[in-house]
Formats: C-alpha cells, sequence, structure tokens
C-alpha cells in the first residue's frame, strides 16, 4: 500500500487587520497553507484609517503642546526681528504636512506587513470576499467598484476578520469636508478653525483633546454628564476638568439631532433647540461590524442583535470551523485584543496548546492628554459589591519626577482584593499611561500581591515609582 502524505489544513483569512494579520502569520508558522482576503491593504482600517494615523496626529499634537507648555519648565523660544529686538514666535502645525506624513506611515506599515505575510508563505488576495458556507470563500477580484472577476477558497477553516466602520446618523451624513468621520480627517489641509466634536466616548475625546492641542477651537458635546462615560469616574473627571482649562467648550447632558452643511461651516441643532456652529464636525458616535451581505448566516454563523459575530473565548463562533476575531466580533474592539483572538482561532483550530482570552486581564488605553489606562475590576464594580477589594489613589502630584517634568494632573490608582492583597486592576491618568500600565496589568495577569508589586524596584526618580509607592501604602488591605 502505497505511503499517503497528511494533507496540509489549509486557512483561507477574510480581512487583513490586526486579526486577519496575526492569523495568517500564526497559520503559516505552523505549517498550514494560508489565503488572506483583503480589499484594502494589509493592516485593514486600523492601520490605514484608523489606529496608525489617529495616534499618529496624537503625537503630532502632543509635540505642539510640549512646546507650549515648555515656558512652565524655564525654556523661551525668541526670534530676531529687524531691529535685533527678541520677539516670541508662534507655534504653527502645518497640517497638510501632518497628515501626509501620518498617511505615508500607514501605506509603510501596511507594506511591511505584506512583506512578513509573504516571507510566511501566506497567499494574498485582493478582493471582496464573502462566505460560500462554512468551508469556502468567494471572491470578487478586479480593479474599481464593479469588479467582475473571481476566485473561489477552499479551507477547512476560516478566520473572518472584516472589521467594523463609522456609524452614521441619517441627520448627520457625512460629505468628508465639513461633516467627518474619523477615517475622513486626514484630508484637511488646515486646522479647523472651531471643530465640533459629537460623542465623548474614547475616539471623541481622543480627538477633541488632539484639535485642541493642534490649536483649534473645539466644542465637544457629551450625551451623558460627563466625558468618557463608562470609565472610571476619577480619570473621567481629571480630562475633562484638563479639558475645560484648556479652553475646550464641553456641552454635557447633550444630544445632537441634526447636523447641517452651511457653505464655510457646519450647524450642529441640540436635541432641546439650541445651536451651535462651527466650521467642522467631526461625528465620533460609534461603528458598526461590516458583516452585513458578506454570507455569514447563510453559513450557519451567528450574530448578535447589532450585526457582531457570537465567539466564544478561543474565538470559536457557531460554526466549528469557522472563528472570528476584531471588532466585527462581540469581544472587547481592541487591536491588541484582535491580535490575541486571531492567534488563539488558528492556535485552537490547529490543536496547538492555546490559552482562553481572559477580558479581564486585558489593559487598554485612552490617548487623550494626559493618557488614561485601566486593568481589570473597576472601581464601580468594587464599590456595587461585585468584587471584594481595597482601593488606594495616588495622586502623580506627589512624585518627584512629575514635579521635575510639570505634571500636575493624573494619578495611579490600585485595586486589590480583600484579605489576600492580591492586584485585581488599576488606573493610570498621566502622560504615557500606556506605559505605566504595564506593571499593574503584570500583577493582575500573574495574580501579584500588592507586597510583591511593592518589592520590584523603581527607578528614583520615576513616574514608575508611583505604581509601586501606591502597592506599599496597600500593604495591608482591610
Amino acid at each position: 500500500m502505497p505511503y499517503e502524505f497528511e494533507r496540509t489544513q489549509r486557512i483561507a483569512v477574510l480581512g487583513g487587520g490586526p486579526g486577519g494579520y496575526e492569523a495568517a502569520l500564526a497559520g503559516a508558522q505552523l505549517g498550514a497553507d494560508v489565503t488572506l482576503v483583503e480589499r484594502v491593504g494589509v493592516g485593514g482600517s486600523a492601520v490605514l484609517t484608523d489606529v496608525v494615523p489617529s495616534k499618529t496626529l496624537i503625537a503630532t499634537a502632543e509635540a505642539a503642546n510640549a512646546v507650549d507648555e515648555a515656558a512652565d519648565l524655564g525654556v523661551r523660544f525668541f526670534t530676531r526681528n529687524g531691529d535685533g529686538r527678541a520677539v516670541r514666535p508662534e507655534v504653527a502645525v502645518n497640517l497638510g504636512a501632518v497628515n501626509q506624513r501620518l498617511l505615508l506611515l500607514a501605506r509603510q506599515q501596511s507594506e511591511d506587513m505584506k512583506s512578513e505575510l509573504i516571507k510566511a508563505g501566506v497567499r494574498i488576495v485582493a478582493g471582496d470576499g464573502r462566505l460560500d458556507g462554512p468551508n469556502r470563500l468567494v471572491v470578487s477580484t478586479g480593479k474599481g467598484k464593479g469588479r467582475t472577476d473571481f476566485d473561489e477558497v477552499d479551507a477547512d477553516t476560516l478566520v473572518v476578520a472584516v472589521g467594523a466602520s463609522p456609524r452614521e446618523l441619517p441627520t448627520a451624513k457625512p460629505d468628508g469636508e465639513r461633516i467627518l468621520t474619523w477615517t475622513q480627517l486626514y484630508s484637511l489641509d488646515e486646522i479647523p478653525e472651531h471643530m465640533i466634536v459629537v460623542g465623548s466616548g474614547v475616539t471623541g475625546a481622543e480627538f477633541a483633546s488632539a484639535y485642541l492641542a493642534l490649536g483649534s477651537q473645539v466644542s465637544l458635546i457629551s450625551s451623558r454628564e460627563q466625558v468618557l462615560p463608562g470609565e472610571d469616574a476619577d480619570a473621567a473627571s481629571v480630562i475633562e476638568n484638563v479639558f475645560t482649562r484648556n479652553g475646550m467648550d464641553v456641552l454635557s447632558k447633550s444630544r445632537a439631532s441634526k447636523v447641517e452643511r452651511t457653505g464655510d461651516g457646519v450647524l450642529v441643532t441640540l436635541s432641546d433647540g439650541r445651536t451651535v456652529e462651527g466650521s467642522h464636525c467631526l461625528m465620533a458616535v460609534g461603528s458598526v461590524p461590516n458583516t452585513p451581505g458578506i454570507g455569514l448566516e447563510e453559513a450557519g454563523v451567528q450574530l448578535t442583535g447589532s450585526g457582531h459575530i457570537r465567539v466564544n473565548r478561543v474565538a470559536r463562533t457557531s460554526m466549528p470551523m469557522v472563528y472570528a476575531a476584531g471588532d466585527c466580533s462581540d469581544f472587547l474592539p481592541l487591536a491588541s485584543v484582535a491580535s490575541m483572538q486571531g492567534r488563539t482561532a488558528v492556535y485552537h483550530a490547529m490543536g496547538d496548546a492555546v490559552e482562553p482570552t481572559e477580558l479581564r486581564n486585558v489593559s487598554s488605553n485612552i490617548f487623550t492628554q494626559p493618557e488614561v489606562a485601566t486593568v481589570g475590576w473597576s472601581q464601580k464594580q468594587i464599590e456595587e459589591g461585585i468584587v471584594q477589594g481595597g482601593i488606594y489613589k495616588l495622586p502623580l502630584a506627589s512624585n518627584p519626577r512629575a514635579k521635575m517634568m510639570g505634571i500636575k494632573d493624573g494619578f495611579v490608582k490600585i485595586f486589590a482584593r480583600t484579605g489576600s492583597g492580591t492586584v485585581i486592576g488599576g488606573v493610570v491618568v498621566a502622560p504615557k499611561a500606556s506605559d505605566l500600565i504595564l506593571p499593574i496589568s503584570l500583577a493582575v495577569e500573574h495574580r501579584l500581591t500588592v507586597d510583591q508589586l511593592a518589592r520590584a524596584f523603581s527607578v528614583y526618580p520615576s513616574l514608575s515609582a508611583s505604581v509601586t509607592d501606591a502597592a506599599r501604602a496597600m500593604h495591608i488591605v482591610g
């Protein structure tokens, strides 16, 4: 009897964002035959129109803000006029150049990711894909909107990672010029004179913070009592105080009912009849999954009422051979989570060792100025009795390094389980909170106690010392 070679497992990935990219890469590294279908470019909207360009814009805003605040540290910028007198120059931001740079960085990142996949042996198909049952993708290829060529990809495992798009309201249709979604901001050549941001969630707060630092007059329309609803209340309070102190007009408990173009500006009408006039309006009212019309329900894949794909902790859907990762799933919509889902899906499908994703251990960050980073259980959950724990908050202003840097706003907050002292969560509000949250995240992931966290040596002086100082203060958790 002739020897029969075992057939290599075939994996098809629909969508090349963080989740799809990691799924394809992991599959190729484990020896699978992998095909990735992507319509706009490897990296998807996260790289091309969302995370990479937005955080690059925010980094530019931080640089402009640092120059503006340098005077507090005794640094002055002067030039000489015709009489030889010293005059203080204005800090100017060339938004056209900024947007050109960030879009170039996004394209470069996309090309780098594409090269990695090709090097790993992944076949990349450019086109619009849809499921033809749970084991096949049909891809419309060719150029332009009327793609007329078709390709079929058979697979043992499908990973759907089609992402999400900005939610649009029928009374506030984006036109790409004055009324904008966050994917359309990068076509602007000049700093908006007056940017009205509708929506005070993470996206709205981040862009409101960025455009304020870039020099725009900013009005933030929030339907809730404070900005960043659902986030740590102390953190939201700090951010709102910074916003208003720096001149932002925050309209709390206000809901936009209509946004209209007025020639060279916009008019936002609130539900109570008030109006706000500005030069531009950013609609940041959430996102919707890109799941309609791609054959999911016909293939037996269950969706939520909002159109998200139902998945378990290993990213598996209701169909055993179909997985989903990223913002199109009903998991946490973060790029880091999408990447983990993509890897986990492929490891599970191929029988490799896998650890189900624990959302409680996921750290997240809001890139306002200052940043807000969180991990684990929240103070609200502790106060509601969902989990038993102690709370300690250490103002950043008491940190010597913060004083040297002129940092006045922010704090480190740690939550520890009553009795054992195990770290169960934390919040950091500070410049680069996205970096400072890591030791707390490690403590949550590995179930370290506050005493174990406090025994780690922090550099003196450093902002990270506030983490060990806060843990030290919780030596006895009542």
